[in-house]
């Protein structure tokens, strides 16, 4: 099978940034399935594992972290997919990638597709909804029960994440504050069920304070996390929690959160599956609930741009395109024309 990834470490612009090579296609063991790739999505962090491999070591690398597709043959041990399953599933950056006709991944962070969306709009929502259910229900610790009526600040609101947290964040009962640059941000975050807009390229605070908010009892960063440190540490409420998915080169200073007690939280959606933890399976259970609610009209896909075909060429354009900024919502690139 012929797939698309990369040798070693370099700028897009790089002749051999990404290049197609024919590879074995894989068979199915253990807890793995394969499945035949229909449409991926592109996120940020294609282009950081293309841009920053820890080792150039010659290795052909398969890139692509989104995918849905149609369950080719399963291992022995599988249990819950048979072959002929429609399936939607964020990876594992520590194997090979969704950038090719074939990829093994392992049933526990799997789930069947939702059935009122096509491939390509299922493949926008893996790694983002992931990303969001963990970082707002699990190291946030939002509870409808208890937090009904609260405020969470989402810093970036319109890109892919983000896209999928508002509508979450609403569907818990929280008042949604988003924030947003441009025009057309602003519009798709209130499509998505943002109450408020404010603007991240000025300080938050006295724009909290201009929508009645002295703080927050919950921020989810999803922005430059250094860049926004003291947007964070002055927005978030007394004993209030931060969650935050970009990383930094310098270490943050964690006292300044120290007078409020605030909490400080990573996301990173590949730690289950990268560290084979106990709770692997939840995100077998986190994307099987992400598709009920598509299916009763809770959630839609964040697919925006929709190419064709998944070869080198496409995928460049695809990495450009990200690492320009300014992408609303998530690019899918379909396996065929």
């Amino acid at each position: 099978m012929k797939a698309v990834g990369t040798y070693r470490s370099q700028p897009i612009e790089a002749v051999n940034s990404l290049v197609e090579e024919v590879v074995d296609q894989p068979n199915a063991e253990g807890r793995d399935i394969l499945v035949r790739v229909e449409a991926v999505s592109v996120n940020p962090v294609d282009t950081k594992m293309r841009g920053h491999r820890k080792e150039d070591n010659g290795e052909f690398a398969i890139l692509g972290y989104d995918a849905s597709g149609v369950v080719e043959s399963v291992g022995s041990d599988v249990t819950m997919f048979s072959p002929g399953d429609k399936v939607y599933y964020a990876g594992d950056f520590t194997r090979q990638g969704s950038n090719a006709p074939y990829q093994l991944v392992d049933e526990r962070i799997v789930a069947k597709k939702p059935n009122t969306l096509t491939h390509e709009e299922s493949a926008a929502l893996p790694l983002t909804t992931l990303t969001a259910w963990e970082a707002m229900y699990e190291r946030l610790g939002i509870h409808e029960d208890k937090d009904a009526g609260k405020a969470i600040l989402i810093i970036g609101g319109a890109g892919g994440v983000g896209s999928v947290a508002i509508p979450l964040a609403k569907q818990t009962g929280l008042t949604v504050i988003a924030t947003a640059s441009r025009e057309e941000t602003n519009d798709w975050c209130i499509q998505r069920g943002a109450d408020h807009i404010i603007n991240h390229k000025h300080p938050l605070q006295p724009q909290l304070e201009e929508l009645g908010f002295s703080d927050v009892p919950y921020i989810f960063c999803l922005s430059d996390t250094a860049e926004h440190w003291d947007n964070l540490v002055n927005c978030i409420a007394p004993e209030g929690a931060i969650c935050s998915v970009v990383g930094v080169e310098q270490p943050l200073n964690l006292t300044d959160l120290m007078a409020k007690s605030a909490t400080f939280a990573w996301e990173f959606m590949f730690t289950r599956p990268a560290f084979q933890t106990e709770t692997m399976s939840r995100q077998h259970e986190i994307l099987k609930k992400a598709a009920q609610f598509v299916d009763e009209g809770k959630l839609t896909t964040s697919m925006t741009e929709n190419w064709a075909p998944l070869d080198a060429e496409t995928l460049k354009q695809a990495h450009a395109k990200l690492e320009g900024g300014g992408m609303i919502g998530k690019l899918v690139i379909s396996q065929k024309t």
